[in-house]
């Protein structure tokens, strides 16, 4: 009969590796403390397992104890991974919370998923008007971030600016590790972007960090604007769509290719342009409108600036700014006025019957803005077919003929007058810029706190509902006692110590033992 093997006869003699703990890696030879230190078991000529040396077993523990300590480390990771993963989740989640202007059908979502997914998309143009056939179909809020970067590729292969009006090409992060001399009034207007939105809400928080990282980087980077209000509440838009590199890049494309940074430029030159603008608008579409304006002295400046310095996003829902954002994206600053202009034509019949310039002031500024979903989705649907694009270019003639010949007419004396009361003027409309948008945050803070003080009140009156049915179960109680007591005959209370419940003067239950 065969012998057994050298395994069968000692079978606690397995293989020496199975002590150590699991490892992350592929077992590999070379690395085997066994194998370095120990002959191999088929050397030995007794059969009989080597015996091991003192420095043997602790390095084989040392080894143990290090692939320990990576396993742990690994699990550690692992955790802070998930954790992350979770945290990017719920950041994401808070940052998209509000309601879609318009449900975007499937056929569009799959259109967008095409489009974005389509090779050579940064490179090769695709067809504008099928893009824009997608766009009025709507857009997933989950992916406007990456269809807005496409829309901007695609805007930029059609459209070269001229070498004199191209972005600087100073990376993001070298423009973060600059100072700039704007940092107080940024650190100033932090608290009043989006003061109610959970993103933005905390101070100092991962929100306003990252928009305080996006302005100080651009105002390093256009000097000749560098911080201007308004700004903020563009990059908070966006911000909440993408991450910080992708919103500095999107805010350069606003700004330069788009040419929204004229707006912004401190003689505000160009503001005053679209205020006329506006003003020409109303004349010729909505002239009864236009009159009762006139008639109260109420100028575009007082309510529209804040729409055009902001892009609608300091006073109105964040879904309708989103979705006017998918507009400017592909048609750029003209869609500033159609939505101005639907806004106002849909709100024309309250507008006049307010009676007094601070009644029509107070409903531009508070009332107007506070749209309704369907108000929303409406105004949406005539921006879509609206066109105005040659009016605005004939009333931008018409302004600066207006303005040479107001220069050319004027005695040279008056020249220097002229300047410094168009001076005094841009002064005066940024500091009704800053009350403006000071009264904007003093007023949600307002509506933060009514609703806070109309919870407390629901708090307490469930609170005294809550002390009546106690008070109601209690005097059941004490009534189901007494019928308890008058059931028991005479001879057991005395063996019994009865409870007595009896009432103090100051509400409380006081109870004391009756003895026999």
């Amino acid at each position: 009969m065969n012998k057994p093997s050298a395994s069968m006869q000692h079978p606690d003699n397995s293989d020496d590796r199975e002590l150590l703990p699991l490892s992350p890696r592929a077992f590999n030879s070379s690395l085997d403390p066994w194998g370095r230190l120990l002959p191999p078991a088929g050397d030995s000529l007794s059969g009989e397992r080597p015996k091991r040396t003192g420095a043997d077993y602790r390095a084989l523990w040392k080894t143990a104890i290090h692939q320990q300590i990576l396993l742990l480390r690994m699990e550690k990771e692992n955790q802070r991974l998930e954790e992350a993963s979770r945290d990017e989740l719920h950041i994401r989640k808070m940052k998209l919370n509000y309601q879609e202007v318009g449900q975007c059908s499937k056929d569009a979502q799959a259109l967008w998923e095409r489009k974005l997914t389509a090779p050579g998309r940064t490179t090769v143009p695709q067809d504008k008007e099928e893009i824009y056939r997608v766009l009025c179909q709507g857009v997933p809020k989950s992916r406007r971030g990456e269809i807005w970067l496409l829309l901007s590729h695609q805007h930029r292969l059609r459209h070269r600016l001229p070498q004199r009006q191209h972005t600087p090409d100073t990376p993001y992060h070298d423009l973060l590790k600059q100072l700039t001399a704007q940092q107080h009034a940024i650190l100033v207007d932090l608290g009043r972007t989006f003061p109610t939105h959970q993103y933005f809400s905390a101070q100092l928080g991962a929100g306003q960090l990252s928009l305080y990282n996006l302005l100080k980087a651009y105002s390093l980077l256009d000097t000749e604007v560098g911080y201007c209000q308004g700004i903020s509440f563009v990059a908070g838009v966006l911000l909440l769509h993408m991450n910080e590199e992708q919103a500095f890049d999107m805010l350069k494309f606003l700004m330069y290719d788009l040419g929204i940074r004229e707006q912004y430029r401190p003689d505000m030159v160009h503001l005053q342009i679209q205020m006329y603008q506006l003003s020409r608008l109303l004349h010729d579409y909505h002239r009864e409108l236009y009159n009762h304006l006139e008639e109260h002295e109420i100028s575009p400046s007082l309510y529209a600036a804040p729409w055009f310095l902001t892009l609608f996003a300091s006073q109105f829902p964040l879904s309708f700014v989103s979705r006017i954002f998918d507009f400017v994206f592909v048609q750029g600053t003209g869609v500033i006025f159609k939505v101005a202009l639907c806004l106002l034509s849909s709100h024309e019949g309250e507008i006049v019957e307010c009676d007094s310039f601070e009644s029509i002031v107070d409903y531009l500024k508070t009332t107007l803005p506070a749209l309704t979903q369907t108000q929303m989705e409406e105004t949406i649907a005539k921006v879509m077919e609206m066109d105005i694009s040659k009016q605005l270019h004939a009333y931008e003639v018409e302004y600066h003929v207006l303005h040479d010949e107001l220069l050319d007419a004027g005695p040279p004396d008056d020249s220097d007058r002229l300047d410094k009361l168009e001076k005094t003027n841009v002064q005066l409309k940024k500091q009704n810029m800053d009350l403006l948008e000071k009264l904007q945050a003093a007023r949600q803070k307002i509506q933060t706190l009514e609703t806070s003080v109309e919870n407390f009140l629901s708090r307490e009156s469930k609170m005294k509902h809550m002390i009546r049915s106690l008070e109601q179960e209690r005097a059941a109680y004490q009534k189901t006692i007494e019928r308890m007591r008058s059931c028991l005959p005479p001879d057991a209370l005395t063996d019994v110590e009865m409870t007595q419940i009896k009432t103090g003067p100051n509400g409380k239950a006081k109870t004391a033992a009756k003895k026999p």
